[in-house]
């Protein structure tokens, strides 16, 4: 019977695959990605994917790799920098547990997102006032279409918001894996998210126990519905469905949360908008809705289908754009469907 992809991704949506090829080492995920001929579909936690009901016709390549590797250990750490290099294939949650329980800084306040650690320079993964381009050092990755490793220093790898070189070229290059540079301290990197440092007590931009951000973070997460319970259909999701849009000042809407950016622009907040256009928490009805706990989450109430879980996408998304003429763009990549 063809593996089913429904029990490969957090949404539980998807059909099966034609082949499936699981990489527990490197050298058999660039094996896979040479050899395996016709559509390849390049699989981690499957927690930002959304797979059509047909399925994938073609081979996933699961990516299984392992290996944590510090340029320093145990007794040699001191109160300077470490380097850890991180297969894909490795957990991103349980990496962020390991880098506080080490007293590594920089990814604490990423606590609680699921899948792995190569999909985090993709989206370039953030949450809480971090995000993962602030302690990339470098990514490795399998050029698929030069056929070879190839090494992108942070500056060489284009991160902005929710996204990188290689989601803007995407399907071109798989991440072997990634490197990061991180302070060693008690403390975590200074706090800059206002809900964060109201749960921790401190005022913005001072520091606090690493331990402390972590749990604070995973509290907040649960909170709504975005760590990972089998028993919780809140987090049958793919997380944030809708990136925050970035719009010129005029487009902003009177009363919405905004933060400006760089290039003189504004970041909005999607949920301000999706809730203002209409759309509270657990909006839907059947098999799908939206979280009852936030609503940037689509969810999977059980038995869905992935047509109807997109059915009320594209409803929310019209809904806003009717509303406050901002269109929202999907977070979550879409594998043989469309919104």
């Amino acid at each position: 019977m063809a593996e089913q992809l429904a029990d490969h991704t957090t949404l539980r949506l998807g059909g099966p695959a034609r082949s499936w090829v699981r990489a527990t080492t490197e050298a058999e995920l660039v094996e896979a990605l040479s050899t395996v001929e016709g559509p390849v579909l390049v699989l981690g936690g499957g927690s930002n994917l959304v797979v059509a009901d047909a399925g994938f016709d073609g081979t996933v390549v699961e990516v299984a790799t392992s290996g944590v590797h510090a340029d320093i250990e145990g007794d040699d750490a001191t109160c300077g920098g470490v380097v850890v290099t991180v297969a894909a294939g490795e957990s991103w949650d349980e990496l962020v547990a390991l880098a506080v329980g080490r007293g590594w800084v920089g990814v604490e306040a990423l606590a609680g997102i699921p899948g792995l650690v190569g999909a985090t320079p993709i989206q370039n993964v953030g949450a809480y006032g971090q995000e993962v381009s602030q302690t990339i050092a470098r990514v490795r990755v399998w050029d698929r279409v030069l056929k070879g490793v190839r090494t992108f220093a942070n500056a060489d790898c284009g991160f902005g918001y929710r996204t990188s070189r290689f989601k803007a070229d995407s399907g071109r290059h798989v991440v072997l894996d990634v490197t990061f540079q991180l302070r060693q301290g008690d403390l975590g990197a200074p706090v800059q998210y206002a809900e964060l440092v109201r749960v921790l007590g401190v005022e913005l931009g001072r520091r606090a126990p690493l331990a402390d951000v972590r749990d604070a973070v995973l509290d907040l997460r649960r909170a709504k519905g975005m760590v990972l319970d089998p028993a919780d259909h809140d987090t049958w999701s793919a997380g944030s469905f809708f990136t925050n849009p970035v719009v010129d000042p005029a487009q902003v809407p009177e009363g919405a949360p905004a933060w400006p950016q760089a290039d003189g622009r504004v970041k909005v907040s999607a949920a301000w908008l999706i809730e203002r256009a209409g759309f509270h928490k657990g909006y839907g009805s059947g098999s799908v809705g939206l979280s009852t706990k936030h609503t940037l989450a689509i969810t999977n109430r059980g038995g869905a289908t992935t047509e109807e879980l997109l059915a009320l996408a594209r409803e929310v998304r019209n809904g806003v754009e009717a509303t406050h003429g901002i269109r929202l763009v999907n977070e979550p990549v879409l594998v043989g469907c469309e919104l």
